[in-house]
């Protein structure tokens, strides 16, 4: 049977996953944990496991989880019941751990999922989960194991997206517009990924060669500065375990980020992009940010949901990630909102309040949490991006002996780069 030019592209999009993505080698094991419907997730599942298979994988372990489930635990359950966890859930992502796998999360957003429910109830079973799945959240930071997070488009995303779009064309249209930002419509798309990862890691080292001591951030409703702890990395595109073998964390992924001084942070941001959170909108917000932690929030919609957020420990109301993203990354340029982190914070320059990635100091995947606190990381059960860049951003970088120099201006890149252009 002829293989449609569309299933041609659902077979590179599993193959990209592996081969960039995962970095898959033959021999591991693949672990899935996917999220959304049957319908949707099922076929797509399959095209990854032949994929792996066909990599020479010893075995692929899926974990499945029909949305909906979590709706009717919120609505229906006892209140005991949401801060239960199965022990399973972390001893699984554990013993992958101790065998060298690799991990795939595959999910189909829905942005409005939990809307209407207590957010008091929704913070309280994200908490748990967050608390319940730290250990192995800490190792994915160390670089322990080679993970990866991918989407898969259904009905609920395609029509928050497409809503104008007759039903019966939302998800092809979706696709489309995936199979674009993910570089799926090149000629040869792992030789286009090689050379933007390679773009990405040249900015990556010309920033952690400058050390920068702070970045200033100036735009519609923003004035904020974000202090940079001493010797600090610049990590972006691709990333490494700790026995060394390279792989690429998000598809798509069009920024470089490192970690802020937990409390060097000052002024206000306003958010470019809405915010979906535990199935929740927040739209239209402003922090406000003295001596690293927010004191102050406003939205047009989920200010509740966002300063529960901030309250679920001592480091959720600090920053763990400033990033970097060109307003003329593929996914701005297709001037869709995708509702989905994944999507719009690679659109956009962004910020993630929680948790530090420990990779972004030289030696942090071995100090304690004392001493990473101690160095400037940020320590906390959850780590949530949020969408700050457009057309109309300036970021500068502030050196040592005081002297500035333009990163971006008007969302595009202020400064050039001895590498060849990406395919």
């Amino acid at each position: 049977m002829e293989t449609t030019r569309f299933e041609q592209k659902l077979n590179q999009y599993a193959d990209l996953l592996l081969r960039i993505g995962l970095n898959f080698q033959p021999g591991q094991e693949l672990a899935i944990n996917a999220t959304g419907s049957a319908e949707t997730m099922t076929p797509f599942i399959r095209r990854v496991a032949e994929s792996a298979y066909r990599a020479g994988a010893r075995y692929v372990d899926v974990v499945w989880m029909d949305e909906q489930l979590q709706r009717i635990q919120l609505a229906e359950a006892v209140e005991e019941s949401l801060a239960y966890v199965p022990a399973w859930r972390l001893q699984r992502g554990l013993a992958l751990l101790e065998k060298d796998g690799a991990y795939l999360a595959l999910y189909s957003p829905n942005p409005d999922l939990l809307a209407g429910q207590d957010t008091g109830r929704i913070t309280a079973l994200s908490r748990a989960r967050a608390f319940a799945n730290r250990p192995f959240a800490e190792a994915v930071q160390r670089g322990e194991i080679s993970w990866l997070v991918g989407s898969v488009p259904g009905a609920d995303w395609a029509g928050r997206v497409f809503p104008d779009l007759p039903e019966a064309e939302r998800i092809p249209a979706l696709w489309e517009a995936l199979f674009g930002v993910l570089r799926l419509d090149r000629p040869d798309p792992v030789a286009a990924w090689q050379a933007h990862l390679d773009q990405l890691q040249a900015r990556c080292a010309w920033l952690s060669q400058r050390q920068l001591a702070a970045l200033q951030f100036t735009g519609p409703g923003t004035d904020l500065t974000v202090g940079l702890p001493p010797a600090h990395r610049w990590l972006g595109g691709r990333a490494d375990t700790r026995s060394g073998r390279p792989f690429t964390p998000n598809l798509p992924t069009e920024e470089v980020f490192t970690m802020p001084h937990r409390e060097q942070v000052d002024g206000v941001v306003r958010s470019s992009r809405p915010l979906s959170l535990n199935g929740v909108l927040i739209e239209d917000f402003t922090l406000t940010f003295r001596g690293g932690r927010v004191v102050d929030v406003s939205a047009a919609r989920g200010e509740a949901m966002l300063r529960q957020l901030i309250e679920t420990d001592e480091g959720a109301g600090r920053l763990g990630e400033v990033a970097l993203v060109p307003d003329s990354s593929p996914i701005s340029r297709s001037g869709l909102l995708f509702y989905d982190t994944l999507f719009d914070e690679n659109a956009a320059c962004h910020l993630a309040l929680g948790a530090a990635y420990r990779l972004c100091l030289p030696d942090g995947a071995q100090m304690s949490d004392d001493v990473f606190k101690a160095a400037g990381g940020n320590v906390s059960a959850v780590h949530h991006d949020f969408m700050i860049g457009s057309d109309r951003l300036d970021v500068t970088g502030g050196e040592a002996n005081g002297a500035r120099t333009p990163l971006l201006r008007q969302g595009e890149w202020a400064f050039d780069l001895p590498v060849s252009p990406e395919n």
